[in-house]
């Protein structure tokens, strides 16, 4: 029996398909959506799909070696790319495995769609094999779920994904597709547009030229101003936006860990980065500013610390596209919703019409040059390789044209310390979430967007053991990702922790033998030798414990024209500086 064709009534801008099955469905929704790569790794319940991936060349698929492994990074191809990572598994344990990197960028504000298989219709909810209710499960971290229970609704289904996944303030959606789904025929009618019922969903979002005038008086009369910049000056491409307002007003501006390259850091207007390990004096600055202006930012706790001492003499205008983050941390003078790059294009235009001319104040620029001066981040010298001295010869020889992507610990916040960046989407880390095992996947996902770019992952030890099967995956797809190992033999960050508030008693923080414990004086017991991991693999490593080869080791790897494992040995003793305990004040910064 032939079934009735959809009415193309019911979608007035839609474009209708052959026949096919749903799954083939998806893939077309995905050609239509312009994706060209998907991270995904099969299994019983979607099998249909990957056979109809198999029937396309105009989709590369890689597979991952573990469903996490995808997923992060189909999220840092997003992170480096701007546009919508996708990544996909099966159902159950498949689907549970994408759990981390779906929160990760929802915390992080990244456009991804996860799709997953999921068991026969007629099984749900009977604790089927491999049936887990990953809808549910994953509410609580996704700007949206679907649970596609008919395959006529596939073609609005991912049409509204994509557009939601990057509207807005972007972040994760997740389809999740039952198999019989994937099997059924249908003549699909693909939409051209997205219609919601709510009007606002679609809606752009701009500040009033009302709204923004209300900030030319604070402007002019702010002694010492700042500029928060945030995660949301890349999201929303706003970056020489924000640039031509701080030079327009002459505001120094400090970023977030997201912010990051958002604003140049070689800028004489920069305070690089600010928080819990940030500049002293990017912190000192917010601390004692008249006036704070945040943009794109959420005033996450690693920022504020104590939020009641947070900027306490200042008025704050807050401008962000979500309009649920004004108040909700820190409250604010002036709350601005808007999408920040049309905000900050309309006030430098509102500033030009006024003829705006910055306030004298040239006492607040001498005490910010003062404090840049007496207090850069900075290290001490020793016989062995330190960790900072690692990331500071990475970015002399790259010359600072490279994505660096890092696990979560200590090494993290070093790449950010003396890796200066110049351009967006060329620090990406694990920020909200801090999930390691996000460095190395990370990489691949970053190299597969960004191709001309020489990509490295700054990493731990600890961080990276989490993935490193993912090794595989550079090795066969031919993706040159790269990893320079700050290998300390301790889950580095945590030790801190220990050694500053727990009597340095050690819980479980020693990844090696923790009777004879790996080090530059004890190369013998170091443990794993990543070098054979990484042979064994089929990727090229090396180890350097010598100071007078680390110059050379790094050189060495960046001219490999494949990835690359460097294990650079360094003592787990050093902390990161400077450090702001949890929930306290600049107050109580530790310098040293």
């Amino acid at each position: 029996m032939k079934k009735a064709r959809t009415s193309p009534a019911v979608f007035p801008k839609a474009e209708i398909g052959r026949e096919m099955k749903g799954a083939d469905c998806v893939v077309e929704c995905l050609i239509r959506e312009g994706v060209d790569v998907i991270f995904a790794y099969p299994g019983g319940a979607s099998q249909e799909l990957h056979q109809a991936l198999a029937r396309t060349d105009k989709i590369r698929v890689i597979l991952p070696r573990h469903e996490q492994g995808g997923s992060f990074a189909a999220e840092s191809y997003s992170r480096a790319s701007g546009q919508v990572g996708v990544c996909m598994a099966t159902s159950g344990p498949g689907a549970t495995n994408l759990m981390s990197a779906i929160a990760d960028a929802y915390m992080d504000s990244v456009p991804m769609v996860a799709i997953t298989g999921q068991v026969f219709s007629k099984y749900i909810g009977k604790m089927a094999f491999q049936e887990t209710d990953f809808y549910g499960m994953t509410l609580p971290v996704v700007k949206h779920s679907y649970l596609v229970l008919d395959a006529k609704d596939l073609p609005r289904v991912f049409k509204e994904a994509f557009h939601l996944a990057k509207s807005g303030r972007p972040g994760p959606v997740v389809i999740d597709i039952p198999k019989d789904v994937q099997q059924a025929k249908l003549q699909p009618v693909f939409p051209t547009t997205v219609e919601f019922r709510n009007p606002t969903i679609t809606a752009e979002c701009h500040a009033s030229d009302e709204q923004l005038k209300a900030l030319i008086p604070l402007l002019a009369e702010a002694k010492r101003p700042v500029i928060y910049a945030g995660g949301g000056i890349i999201s929303a491409e706003a970056s020489k936006e924000l640039k031509a307002f701080a030079e327009k007003t002459n505001i120094a501006v400090a970023t977030t860990l997201m912010g990051l390259g958002g604003f140049p850091e070689g800028h004489e207007l920069s305070l690089r980065w600010f928080g819990m390990h940030g500049s002293a004096y990017g912190n000192w600055a917010v601390d004692q500013c008249d006036l704070l202006i945040g943009v794109g930012v959420r005033f996450d706790d690693r920022i504020t610390g104590d939020t009641s001492k947070f900027a306490s003499g200042a008025k704050i205008v807050h401008i962000d596209v979500d309009a649920s983050e004004h108040n909700k941390n820190k409250r604010v003078l002036m709350p601005i919703t808007g999408d920040v790059r049309h905000a900050l294009g309309r006030l430098n235009e509102l500033l030009a019409v006024h003829k705006f001319t910055p306030p004298d104040t040239k006492p607040w620029h001498q005490q910010l040059a003062t404090w840049k001066k007496d207090h850069p981040f900075s290290y001490e010298k020793s016989k062995h390789i330190m960790p900072q001295e690692a990331v500071q010869t990475l970015y002399e020889l790259t010359k600072g044209n490279a994505i660096i992507t890092t696990g979560v610990g200590q090494h993290q916040m070093w790449a950010a310390q003396f890796y200066q960046f110049q351009e967006p989407r060329r620090y990406l880390s694990s920020l909200g979430l801090g999930a390691m095992g996000f460095g190395y996947p990370a990489a691949i996902g970053a190299k597969v967007a960004r191709p001309d770019l020489e990509v490295i992952d700054i990493d731990g030890d600890g961080s990276f053991a989490m993935n490193i099967q993912e090794l595989a995956t550079a090795h066969i797809e031919k993706i040159a990702a790269k990893a320079m190992i700050l290998n300390n033999q301790h889950l580095g960050m945590v030790v801190q922790w220990e050694d500053r508030f727990y009597g340095s008693v050690r819980g479980n923080t020693i990844l090696g033998d923790q009777n004879n414990v790996g080090s530059p004086d004890n190369p013998g017991a170091l443990y794993p030798d990543f070098v054979k991991i990484a042979e064994g693999y089929g990727v090229k490593g090396r180890r350097v414990i010598k100071k007078s080869e680390l110059r050379e080791a790094i050189a060495e790897m960046l001219a490999h024209d494949g990835p690359y494992v460097l294990d650079v040995i360094v003592p787990y003793t050093e902390h990161v500086l400077p450090m702001i305990p949890a929930g306290r004040s600049v107050k109580e910064m530790l310098l040293k």
